[in-house]
């Protein structure tokens, strides 16, 4: 069985209703699983309630499992905790996002993941396509910034990927596809072996599920393909919100005339959507789209706007958008 998952609490709830009524749109059906940031997750419970194609990921060993591998993964790198302490970061850095992991375990034998602060914005037919071929498939344009990727400043980098390997498979993990079993904790004794001999260096703590996956995949030569270098020229879009100049047609969003895959809120602290779902007049990119789909079965739920207008500036990967906004297409 084909899925979408994504990962969230109730802090991202206005998001997750709005990945949820895109999905409605362009894969009507689709089942979808919610994997849990953490334990926050009462708001969520109650939607999974009013929606039979939905469910929240409850496997509590399956969950467990992926936990003590990530710690034993982080236990191996040289300075993560030096580096999350100096930013206050209490135990390992944004543990919960992790949990995507668990998608590896099901429910679902082949599945998208998308982030909940993406959009679905066509029919995802081309991405379980692909997994007929590939065992990884995603759609972005990291490849051109590895610094959230990896350390480029590692001994390891050079030692472990070619120039080569590093433009074909780097991705961002807010949107990939894979199959259940691909990676298992249980079976990780050699990865983890790789990582305490050294390897870990080569991570970066400060994306740490993000980094862990594109070691994983490189690594493990596991079969891949990015369709945003494998598509051809004029099917190609970009995704993010760091792009200014794609048209908004209809509540769907286009690039150079092509309907975008996806669109992805990269870098937007959630607080600024669930102030926008309040009624506070926040303004930020694509606002209209992602107001459409939040209110996609309740418009006359939708927030008024009223007040003064407040702009939503991206915090924390300000350093890291910037660039990424004069490399994405």
């Amino acid at each position: 069985m084909d899925g979408i998952c994504t990962l969230g609490n109730d802090r991202v709830y206005d998001q997750i209703v709005a990945l949820l009524n895109s999905i409605d749109v362009f894969a009507p059906g689709m089942p979808v699983c919610i994997y849990p940031y953490d334990d926050q997750v009462e708001r969520l419970r109650e939607l999974v309630r009013s929606r039979p194609q939905l469910t929240l990921y409850d496997n509590t060993a399956s969950i467990q499992r992926w936990d003590t591998w990530v710690e034993q993964i982080w236990a191996a790198h040289p300075t993560a905790r030096q580096q999350w302490n100096a930013i206050g970061s209490t135990g390992i850095h944004r543990m919960g996002t992790h949990r995507r992991f668990c998608a590896f375990d099901g429910p679902f034998n082949r599945f998208l993941y998308m982030d909940a602060d993406t959009l679905l914005l066509s029919d995802p037919i081309p991405i379980f396509d692909a997994l007929t071929k590939y065992d990884w498939v995603t759609y972005d344009f990291q490849h051109k910034d590895l610094s959230h990727v990896y350390d480029e400043n590692s001994d390891w980098m050079e030692r472990l990927f070619s120039a080569k390997q590093l433009q074909r498979q780097a991705f961002c993990s807010g949107f990939y596809a894979s199959r259940q079993g691909l990676f298992d904790p249980d079976r990780g004794q050699d990865i983890l072996d790789w990582l305490n001999s050294g390897e870990a260096a080569v991570l970066y703590s400060m994306a740490p599920d993000q980094t862990i996956l594109n070691y994983l995949v490189m690594r493990c030569e596991i079969n891949s393909c990015n369709l945003a270098l494998t598509l051809p020229t004029e099917q190609r879009t970009g995704n993010s919100v760091t792009s200014s100049h794609f048209i908004i047609q209809e509540n769907r969003v286009y690039d150079k005339g092509v309907p975008l895959l996806y669109l992805h809120y990269i870098g937007l602290s959630s607080k600024f959507f669930a102030r926008l779902c309040n009624g506070e007049n926040v303004e930020l990119p694509y606002r209209e789209v992602f107001l459409h789909y939040r209110y996609l079965h309740n418009p006359e739920t939708r927030p008024a706007l009223l007040g003064k207008l407040v702009t939503a500036k991206p915090q924390g990967w300000r350093r890291y958008l910037k660039p990424l906004a004069q490399l994405l297409p």
